[in-house]
């Protein structure tokens, strides 16, 4: 018959993170290293698989040279779950020859100094530690373990100091505490069942989520990912796409993998911000070959990081929804330094554009829409801009060509705006407003975005001034038969000469009595320029008398107008 198969089982840790450091070590010097996640939340080490006997022989001569802890013993699997070690290989579960170096026993049976030891379910001595025996234990704690450990006792709300791996008073004193709750002895020194209770609720966060490393080599990176919460879905550069695993739980990654020098990596930071899964609110930090960029919305919270280096970017999304904080940060905090540049990056030709392109989308991801856009134009050197009252009223945040800007004023009355940009703007040309009376008849033009932000220059619209007045006779009104859209609202009405008439108002309000398509409005300059004035703005007035071409009108036209765009 076949013999069992065991494993020498030679350490286990709470996280993931430094159970991977460990196991790098003893790959280094042993043979058979492999590591597992284990039913109790922690992650093993052992050595193995070998038959029974001769995991006895591996284990005394191991122990007796130094090369395992004393406390190693002979596990027989059967709480090992999803292996992390070693990467990309499947660990063999039959049975491999004695290591070389190992001198096989005598008789290969196990001896009377190496009785065969049950496997606990979890790695830990009894729960009966005295304060001596559980100070020896702590003893044996490495710098890392005992920060680990801090960490966990601030997680569970009894320590507020520095993590430093230091046991003074305010350490003592939150074991104490936490002994206290859990109704043990408050001797403020835990014991090792006592720290390994505390670990497996601090990892409780993490069940289901089957941390583990995946390599992608179409992406070039590799790197631990929560399998148990995203599953790769598709490639459509520069992501490689990783959608949720369950209905239950929409979270999504995405690993980023481009070839492409620094202009090409500054822009793909510009563009992750515009992504509808990264919210706008949130930290951002970008260098000459790395940034971050973390979105914290009511429904999201998202984290983005990524490196430019030998003409390749690089990076990853860890896309989670609000509400999940606690999981959040420690997923991210595991699975961050983890990750790693492997040969290669994602190619075009993976997955060549198909039907399904659109504007809005990026590589399939939908682009952050506003809540409404509208036209606005320049009035000053400066970059302020005009437009009408509406198109920035109930708005979180506006943007002047996707600038963000602020609303330095408002007249509801006359429906006007001035925005002002955050960061300066240099316009290529400012408008000149008409002061000479127009005649009626006279051909007129409005510059717009009657299509929102999907052209990126203005679209001029003509028509003729029906008259001087509002219909009701409103002398700071000019009726227009002009069909204009609702986007083109805000924009600039030229003449023929190219100077600004005045700015086209919103339409009608619902409601009121149904117009033509054909009838518009404008807000005239004598009611512009001194509400301007009011808050400390001289516009440029003048009267103009030189007809212009319509090609240099469009020209002038994409110069002055700008995209006003109202969000969330």
């Amino acid at each position: 018959m076949a013999q069992e198969s065991v494993w020498v089982q030679v350490e286990a840790r709470p996280t993931l993170s430094s159970a991977e450091a460990r196991v790098r070590e003893y790959a280094a010097t042993l043979p058979d290293v492999v590591g597992y996640a284990l039913a109790s939340g922690w992650y093993g080490i052992a050595i193995g698989p070998y038959t029974r006997p001769d995991a006895q022989t591996v284990l005394g001569q191991l122990r007796s040279s130094g090369a395992i802890p004393n406390d190693s013993f002979i596990a027989t699997g059967s709480n090992y779950r999803q292996q992390f070690w070693p990467i990309g290989v499947g660990a063999s579960q039959v049975a491999q020859p004695l290591p070389e170096g190992v001198t096989p026993a005598e008789g290969a049976t196990p001896s009377a100094e190496e009785p065969q030891v049950a496997e606990p379910a979890e790695p830990q001595p009894a729960p009966d530690e005295t304060p001596a025996e559980a100070r020896q234990s702590e003893a044996r704690l490495t710098g890392p373990e005992r920060q680990e450990l801090q960490v966990a006792l601030r997680w569970a709300g009894f320590y507020d100091g520095p993590i430093d791996g230091a046991f003074g008073r305010g350490t003592r004193g939150s074991m104490s505490a936490w002994q206290q709750s859990k109704g043990f002895e408050a001797t403020g020194v835990l014991t090792t069942s006592q720290r390994t209770a505390l670990f497996a609720d601090y990892n409780a966060v993490f069940d289901g989520m089957d941390l583990g490393r995946v390599r992608d080599a179409q992406a070039g990176i590799e790197m631990v990912m929560p399998r148990g919460a995203v599953t790769f879905a598709d490639y459509a550069p520069p992501f490689a796409r990783y959608e949720p695993a369950s209905p239950d739980l929409p979270v999504e990654m995405l690993l980023i993998s481009q070839p492409g020098d620094q202009d090409r990596f500054f822009g793909l930071y510009e563009i992750m911000q515009t992504l509808e899964v990264i919210p706008p609110e949130g930290p951002r930090s970008r260098d000459a070959t790395h940034f971050t960029v973390e979105g914290v919305g009511p429904d999201r919270h998202s984290f983005v990081e990524a490196w430019h280096e030998d003409g390749q970017i690089k990076g990853f999304a860890l896309l989670w929804i609000a509400g999940d904080e606690e999981r959040f940060t420690r997923i991210l905090s595991e699975i961050r330094p983890t990750f790693t540049r492997i040969p290669g990056v994602l190619d075009q030709a993976v997955a060549p554009p198909g039907e399904d392109q659109a504007i809005d989308l990026v590589s399939g991801l939908a682009v952050r829409q506003p809540l409404r856009t509208r036209t606005g134009f320049f009035i000053s050197e400066d970059g302020a801009v005009l437009t009408t009252a509406a198109a920035v009223e109930g708005c979180g945040a506006v943007s002047i060509d996707g600038t963000d800007a602020e609303v330095a004023a408002s007249d509801p009355g006359r429906g006007l705006a001035l925005l002002r940009p955050r960061t300066p703007l240099a316009p290529l040309s400012v408008a000149a407003f008409q002061t000479g009376v127009p005649l009626i008849g006279d051909e007129v033009a409005v510059a717009g975005f009657p299509f929102g932000g999907v052209l990126a220059t203005p679209a001029l619209t003509f028509g003729e001034l029906a008259d001087i007045r509002g219909l009701n006779g409103e002398e700071d009104l000019k009726r227009l038969s002009l069909a204009a859209e609702p986007g083109d609202s805000g924009g600039p009405v030229f003449d023929g000469t190219g100077a600004v008439l005045g700015m086209l108002t919103e339409p009608a309000a619902p409601g009121g009595t149904e117009l033509p398509a054909d009838v518009s409005f404008l807000v005239e300059t004598d009611a512009i320029l001194p509400a301007l004035q009011s808050v400390g703005v001289t516009p440029v007035a003048e009267t103009r008398a030189t007809p212009v071409s319509p090609e240099r009108l469009t020209r002038h036209a994409g110069d002055v107008t700008v995209l006003v765009s109202c969000w969330e």
